[in-house]
Order: structure tokens, then C-alpha cells, then sequence
């Protein structure tokens, strides 16, 4: 168990549309447990942004939208605070995102259909290149149970609303473990090197979203095991950037032909296009243009990829 602090009660205020509910059953980034529909809080395990310490969560969201914050750990509770508005997406200007509903008909008509979701973003892009490092050639469910086994053995442990969750390793903690059951040597010095990206600064947040797309997701592909898929997951879903597109995500093509009524699925330059309305939220719809895809029921899990083709989505 980890070391955790007297609970500390912080309010979120919550500016212009936002679900809770719809965020806990995301079922991605930091969400532990897999989604949890209709769920009346959500519950959060993360490394904090210092990256030497661990905060813990519990959220509940008010009649007026604001959200109330118990957060426990060793963490600063200021610092968890701002960290917990970057993961849910609450430390943007959404008049934005309601004008480009506006421009699009289609995003609009999918935002009312989700009504105030927002993208759950990984805790942090350390923790996300973790999950790359973890994911690659594997299922996502499979991803996910190594991602807590890590978490058992070198994490921190914390008692949320009567629930244990587990959070990832700090990076310097992750350093010393050697073994893993189920982590293969070659993916435990990947992750190796993760930590040490992290410690050295590669994962700044303000210094990743100050860079250009091609610029932040070539400095992320420094660190081995991120190849421009994963260097992109990283980017878009884990430093809070609203209006970076994800061209090449072949879910994404496949989600906007469902969405838009396409006899075929777009090309790049079709996305490229299509997506000139969404500005400057890009990242966001995006995001909800999976989200509608997945819930539509198309296909999801693909078959792991050879192990000779590395970078690349399980």
C-alpha cells in the first residue's frame, strides 16, 4: 500500500458540456477496470506530473456540472488537481468545439448523441508510452492485465471509495525492476527506456504541445518502441493537444465512412478535408468519431502483428 495523505476535497469547476458518467465509460487511458457505464463516479490511479510521486482520485460530478475531487496519495493535491482537467479534457475552451459542432453537421449530430463527452486522456505521456511499450502485438485486454501486474509489483496501491486501485510505477522505480511474469526481457528494456526518457524530460508536456504534429511525434520516436503509430497515441491522447489530427489511424478512416455515409473508406486527403471543419478541435472529433464508430459496432480488436513489425497497433 502505498503512502497516502489525509483525503484533501478539491472542487473542478466545469466549463460548457461535460458528462462524468460518459467519461467513465470510456474505457480508455486512465480508466481503470475497463468502462464503467452509468457509473456515478470515476476513479483514478495515476504517477503524478512530478513523476517521483502518486495521486488517487475519486470524482463525483454536481448538479451544476462542477466536479468534487477526494484526492489521497503522496502527490500534491494542486498538482493531481491540474493533472485530473488535462485527463478529462476540462482545461480547454470548449466555444470552439461547440462552434465546430456547429460547422459540421455531422460532428454536431454526433455530439448530440454523446452528449458532453470529452476524450479521457492517459494520466501522462510517460504513462502512455508505457502502454505502448506493453500493447504492441498484443490485445488490448492482454495489454491491460500486464499494465496491472507492472503496476502490483512496482506501483502504488491506493484505497479509493472502498476499492483498491493500482497505479503505474514512477519512472525511477520502474528502472530497478527487472522481471515482469509475462513481460518479456526485450519489452522490459523498452520500458527501461521509457524511464529514462521520462527522467531526462522527453515527455514534457508544455514542451511536447509547444512543437508542430510531425515535429512532436519525430522527437517522441527517439525512444525505442515508439514508432509512428504509438509516437502518435502519445501525442494526441496523453498531452491534452485539442486540434492534432491523426492521419494514418486506419480506425479513424474507417469510423468517419460509417459516420458520413461514404461508399468508400476516405483516403488522407479525403480526411484532410473532411476535417478542415473541426478546427481547432480536430483531436477531439476525432476522438468521438471512434467513439461513435466502436459503439456502432464496427470491428475493434485486429489479430496481433508479426513480431518483425514493431511500432505498430496490436
Amino acid at each position: 500500500m502505498a503512502t497516502q495523505r489525509a483525503i484533501t476535497r478539491c472542487v473542478i469547476p466545469v466549463d460548457g458540456p461535460f458528462s462524468l458518467a460518459a467519461a467513465a465509460a470510456f474505457g480508455f487511458g486512465p480508466v481503470t477496470g475497463g468502462p464503467q457505464p452509468n457509473a456515478s463516479q470515476m476513479r483514478l490511479a495515476f504517477v503524478a506530473d512530478d513523476l517521483v510521486s502518486h495521486a488517487g482520485a475519486v470524482l463525483c460530478q454536481q448538479p451544476d456540472g462542477g466536479l468534487v475531487a477526494d484526492i489521497s496519495g503522496d502527490a500534491d493535491p494542486d498538482l493531481a488537481v491540474a493533472q485530473i482537467r488535462r485527463i478529462l479534457s476540462l482545461d480547454a475552451d470548449v466555444s470552439g468545439w461547440l462552434a465546430a459542432g456547429a460547422a459540421d453537421s455531422v460532428l454536431g449530430r454526433v455530439q448530440a448523441e454523446h452528449p458532453g463527452l470529452r476524450p479521457v486522456l492517459f494520466s501522462s505521456p510517460y504513462e502512455a508510452a508505457v502502454w505502448a511499450i506493453l500493447a504492441q502485438h498484443r490485445y488490448r485486454t492482454q495489454a491491460a492485465a500486464l499494465r496491472r501486474r507492472l503496476g502490483e509489483t512496482a506501483g502504488a496501491s491506493l484505497e479509493l471509495a472502498g476499492a483498491r486501485e493500482v497505479a503505474l510505477p514512477t519512472p525511477a522505480r520502474l528502472l530497478e525492476v527487472e522481471e515482469v511474469p509475462g513481460i518479456d526481457p526485450a519489452r522490459m528494456t523498452r520500458l527501461h527506456g521509457v524511464a529514462e526518457a521520462a527522467l531526462s524530460g522527453h515527455f514534457d508536456v508544455a514542451g511536447l504541445r509547444a512543437m508542430t504534429d510531425a515535429a512532436a511525434m519525430t522527437w517522441l520516436q527517439q525512444v525505442r518502441g515508439l514508432g509512428p503509430f504509438y509516437s502518435m497515441l502519445v501525442y494526441l491522447r496523453a498531452t491534452g493537444v485539442t486540434d492534432g489530427l491523426a492521419l494514418g489511424e486506419p480506425r479513424l478512416a474507417a469510423c468517419l465512412r460509417h459516420c458520413y455515409g461514404l461508399a468508400e473508406t476516405p483516403d488522407e486527403a479525403t480526411v484532410v478535408r473532411l476535417a478542415e471543419a473541426w478546427r481547432p478541435f480536430r483531436t477531439w472529433a476525432g476522438v468521438l468519431f471512434r467513439v461513435a464508430g466502436d459503439r456502432a459496432g464496427l470491428p475493434f480488436e485486429q489479430p496481433p502483428r508479426p513480431a518483425s513489425r514493431p511500432g505498430r497497433a496490436a
